[in-house]
């Protein structure tokens, strides 16, 4: 039987998501437990330095999963395609050794972390768009097998595209610096689903916070909708500048240098994101919309 006092088992904990979740648990006066392959990295022990217990593990290594997993009240789960091994197989894989871990270890909670679409993909990801079905099939299919693990509680949160990712520094959108204007084969009319990471770990939190209302839930996780045009406006407020929302052809972009995961995203320009800010504010969850984030992280970058 767990309790209160019992901690969160977080992966991730030195990335985005979960350590997104990390801190909205830890401001909450949740206990976390981190699971970590280097207790001894900075990362880590900024972790540890914000009141996480650390733990080491890996997510290939279903013993180190189990050990971190046992006496936790739930587990964050959260995984990244295998770029330097099995790729999307090696996510799946990871996904399920933990959830097969925590069921081992008695853990009735399980919140994972997904993506915008994943489920409603299958009708799309055909003729042009049939290579990215390897990623979102393997998305989809750790879906499924949270579904049917048998958790008491289980969360699914469906993230849009990540407001951080238009930071200068990421080089996702600004390869060329901000000089060199947006890069993106995104349409100036392409709506986009957006999110900040700390809205990710702050619905996370909510859901650890009260298992039973969060049972069950998918949610498709955004804090506001806008068009590329709204954006690039926002953008050249809060950065000091003129930018346009562009419209780019494959070429254009490869020249620009935009990075491999632009390719991936352009399917938005026909396939937009399920996700909508009105169905966090639904589960009372506050949002942060970009306008506001814009303003509190990139004033300074301009």
């Amino acid at each position: 039987m767990t309790t209160e006092s019992a901690p969160v088992l977080v992966t991730g904990a030195t990335g985005k998501q979960g350590g997104a979740t990390a801190r909205a648990l830890l401001t909450a006066g949740v206990p976390v437990r981190a699971l970590v392959r280097d207790p001894a990295s900075d990362r880590a022990k900024t972790v540890e330095a914000l009141g996480a217990e650390l733990v080491t593990g890996d997510l290939y290594d279903r013993e180190s999963l189990a050990r971190a997993a046992e006496g936790a009240r739930a587990v964050f789960s959260v995984q990244l395609p295998d770029v330097n091994g099995r790729a999307f197989e090696g996510e799946v894989v990871q996904a399920v050794n933990l959830i097969e871990a925590a069921r081992a270890a008695g853990v009735p909670q399980f919140v994972h972390t997904s993506v915008s679409g994943a489920g409603q993909h299958i009708d799309w990801v055909k003729g042009a768009w049939a290579w990215m079905e390897p990623y979102y099939t393997a998305k989809a299919g750790i879906q499924d097998r949270v579904r049917e693990a048998g958790f008491t509680h289980w969360t699914l949160l469906k993230p849009g595209y990540f407001m951080e990712n238009l930071y200068p520094s990421a080089g996702i959108v600004f390869p060329r610096g901000i000089e060199g204007g947006l890069v993106t084969l995104l349409k100036p009319g392409t709506r986009l689903s957006l999110i900040a990471v700390r809205d990710i770990g702050a619905a996370a939190a909510a859901a650890f916070l009260e298992p039973a209302r969060f049972d069950r839930v998918e949610l498709e996780l955004a804090g506001d909708h806008l068009a590329m045009t709204d954006i690039a406006e926002i953008l050249s407020r809060e950065l000091g500048t003129e930018l346009t929302a562009p419209d780019m052809t494959k070429d254009e972009a490869v020249a620009a240098g935009m990075p491999d995961m632009g390719f991936g995203q352009a399917h938005i320009n026909e396939h937009p994101q399920p996700a909508r800010p009105q169905f966090a504010r639904d589960l009372g969850l506050p949002v942060t919309t970009f306008e506001t984030w814009a303003r509190e992280h990139l004033r300074a970058a301009g």
